[in-house]
């Protein structure tokens, strides 16, 4: 592998190079003086594959900060309140631009090579599988930006399309790639080390190019839904992505290059977020008692607990329907994925409690001040909360966002020991059922296909006993969603709960409302056939594929995502107020990132040809994708 990295780092110097250099037509240039005639497009491709691994300033800015914290994988200030910085999005930004300059040069040498006669027996499937990676990466891009730029030339700036523009492309260039890849074709063996993630295993290509084509599609299906059917159903007719040995996975190692873990900087504290709390408790109706260790069946609360309000240091300007309380102890049922993916505070002889970061004792302080109140101790407790201004009530409050008091992601994630994760095939059953659900045509029924993609997650986190009294389940998360694809009754507007109030002790009972998500069907709909199938989804993509939980909630207004607290005007979300908080609107929650500065500065013919591609609201945060809902 040592020897790859070397000749990679030759060939991409083109795209590396950007990283140090402001002008964009550099995206477009091979700085470094070698003829194509040298360069090998299996080192190219596999350097592209590699880089997109992300290296630790590329991932912790990208991955985790935005990612993560626009599609509410966790909880985290900036994106999620609509901010964002220059210069993470110029890494990101410059990071992309370079992995696609490799995978077009691999393209562009491989076809060369074909044209010329000088092929060796796997180059024309090296050019399809090239192929189906920049459609990859297009889109990955573009999801990101909006309109981004399909072709470069050699020495001039590229031009920017359309997101349809971009969309049909990558469409176009995985069906003819699919048609075109030999699977006859018998590999050298030294040759599968030039694909790390699957060691051009052309079967496992194309049925990932398949499930891709399937994503695509079902992310158009809101604005152009004649192409959505069309490639829905012709892809849906061929071999998918569907068994844990096709997952498109990369190994991670630990260190700082491009295969060190996303989620590995010790730093980022990568909280449990309000929104995967609220899908989590309940759902599913498996209790924690059977989940857990007898030593914290005394930490189990009775169902419909709430806990103790604290409405002195805990927002309430919030639709969180747990604002304002703190959960004192273990929900009584929580989806069995919940317990493996985030860790109970206090939890420390769990092999996956992560006690980051290692310099200080931060992770396992569980005891912090409410100033006016006293110390509140989180320890053996489930609590998440929203972001935003909590106002004098956060400057008063030292447990919230803090690293030891609340479950944070498990350390199997943040060692960088792990597989990063692409593209697993609980997607692509919640792909054909959501494509069977609109009557389109499908290999499965919605249902089938939902309960499958359930069982594929629940095999991934190894919680597999668990899976037939979950698919039955008829009861309600906190967002007023069940599991049980017959059980659509709605859960109605509140349900009765039982608390104690923080400050004196008194025992109360309230009328816990269910959020009205306004984004979908005007907030009057939370358990049809849909919302289980995204929150599903959701809950499945955790946490490896943060982009395509926000690419769901962008584009149909699920799942449910609570409102940043407004205590105090946000200034980047200034549609946000005292009097909308209780709403969901798209103007409240990021739909997209700026482009950096550096293309304004670079390519100003490019950055205006992306500007009016991007239609109305401009180069914006709040300024909504083609195929996102657009109020």
């Amino acid at each position: 592998m040592k020897t790859i990295i070397k000749h990679t780092s030759i060939l991409l110097m083109g795209g590396l190079m950007m990283q140090s250099c402001s002008k964009f037509n550099d995206f477009a240039t091979d700085p470094k003086s070698v003829s194509k005639d040298q360069v090998v497009a299996e080192y190219a491709l596999n350097g592209s594959i590699m880089g997109a691994q992300m290296n630790p300033d590329i991932a912790e800015r990208s991955f985790v900060l935005y990612w993560k914290t626009g599609g509410h994988q966790q909880q985290e200030w900036g994106l999620s309140d609509g901010d964002y910085d220059d210069g993470w999005t110029t890494a990101y930004y410059n990071g992309v631009a370079g992995w696609l300059n490799g995978v077009n040069l691999a393209i562009e040498v491989a076809q060369k090579n074909i044209d010329a006669g000088t092929v060796e027996v796997y180059t024309k499937n090296l050019l399809q599988v090239s192929r189906i990676w920049r459609a990859y990466l297009l889109t990955e891009m573009s999801d990101n930006f909006g309109p981004v730029a399909i072709k470069t030339s050699q020495g001039t700036n590229p031009e920017f399309v359309s997101v349809k523009d971009v969309y049909y492309f990558a469409l176009q260039e995985l069906t003819e790639a699919v048609a075109a890849i030999d699977k006859s074709v018998v590999n050298p063996p030294e040759f599968k080390d030039y694909d790390p993630a699957f060691a051009f295993d052309y079967d496992k290509w194309t049925r990932y190019a398949n499930s891709l084509r399937l994503r695509l599609a079902i992310r158009l299906s809101e604005v152009d839904a004649v192409k959505a059917k069309t490639e829905y159903e012709a892809a849906a007719k061929l071999d998918l992505l569907t068994t844990p040995d096709q997952i498109f996975k990369v190994q991670e190692k630990q260190g700082w290059d491009d295969l060190s873990g996303v989620m590995s900087r010790e730093w980022n504290a990568q909280m449990l977020s309000a929104t995967l709390n609220n899908l989590y408790i309940g759902l599913g109706g498996i209790t924690s008692a059977a989940q857990l260790p007898d030593s914290l069946d005394a930490y189990i609360k009775p169902a419909n607990w709430a806990g103790r309000r604290f409405v002195n240091h805990f927002s309430t300007m919030t639709n969180d329907p747990t604002a304002g309380f703190f959960f004192d102890g273990l929900h009584n049922t929580i989806d069995p994925r919940a317990y493996k993916a985030f860790i109970i505070p206090g939890q420390y002889n769990n092999p996956d409690f992560c006690a980051y970061p290692s310099w200080t004792t931060s992770a396992k302080t569980t005891t912090r001040e409410l100033t006016g109140f006293g110390n509140l101790d989180a320890k053996y407790t489930w609590n998440a909360y929203s972001t935003g201004d909590w106002g004098d009530k956060g400057a008063k409050n030292l447990l919230w966002g803090f690293e030891g008091t609340t479950p944070r992601l498990a350390l199997r994630f943040r060692n960088s020991l792990s597989q990063r994760i692409f593209f697993g095939p609980w997607e692509t059953y919640f792909l054909l059922a959501e494509g069977a659900e609109k009557g389109w045509t499908s290999p499965m029924t919605a249902q089938a296909a939902y309960e499958a993609g359930i069982a594929a997650s629940f095999n991934y986190w190894g919680v597999d006993q668990y899976l037939g009294a979950y698919l039955a389940s008829n009861d309600y998360n906190n967002a007023g969603t069940s599991v049980s694809w017959n059980h659509t009754t709605e859960p109605g507007n509140t349900h009765a709960v039982n608390y104690v109030d923080g400050y004196n002790g008194a025992a109360g009972t309230a009328q816990m409302a269910y959020p009205v998500n306004t984004l979908y069907k005007n907030g009057a709909i939370r358990n049809d056939h849909l919302t289980k199938i995204i929150t599903q989804k959701f809950i499945a993509q955790v946490p490896w594929l943060p982009l395509e939980a926000w690419s769901d909630q962008r584009r149909l207004g699920l799942p449910f995502y609570e409102n940043p607290g407004v205590d105090k005007p946000i200034l980047t979300l200034p549609a946000l107020t005292s009097s909308t908080y209780m709403t969901s609107s798209i103007k409240f929650f990021p739909q997209r990132l700026k482009y950096p500065s550096s293309l304004q500065n670079g390519n100003p013919t490019g950055y205006k040809q992306a500007l009016e591609n991007l239609g109305a609201g401009g180069d914006a945060i709040l300024t909504p994708i083609w195929w996102a809902k657009q109020h």
